[in-house]
């Protein structure tokens, strides 16, 4: 058997595939959140509670596909109507629904940039 030593050299380096996408990096968030304002509102405690009550109300269940998710950092409190920084949409309660992270970062999203959303 070989030892390590002697199979070093033929074995070729790996690109590195950790690190952030493109659009992704955080100087590029910052930016992006000074042009859209209204991506702070994530950021506060106020939302916090919106999105908890949310997920309460719906029980944890993905609305679109059914899944009953008990890890509360895979749901997402989804605007039913994009609400393209109108503040009034954004903190509607009636206007918020319960997704899976996989449903909204899929089809939910798909739809969105389509222009199309559903009730």
């Amino acid at each position: 058997m070989g030892r390590l030593s002697a199979l070093k050299g033929s074995i070729a380096p790996l690109p590195a595939r950790l690190g952030y996408a493109d659009d992704l990096q955080p100087d590029g968030r910052r930016a992006r959140d000074k042009v859209q304002h209204w991506r702070r509102w994530y950021k506060t405690a106020q939302w916090q509670r919106l999105r908890w009550s949310v997920l309460q109300r719906d029980l944890f269940t993905c609305k679109r596909c059914g899944h009953v998710e008990g890890n509360t950092a895979l749901l997402v409190a989804d605007h039913v109507v994009p609400h393209r920084g109108d503040e009034a949409l954004f903190w509607a309660e009636g206007n918020l629904q319960c997704l899976c992270k996989a449903c909204h970062d899929s089809a939910k999203q798909a739809e969105e940039k389509a222009g199309r959303h559903r009730r």
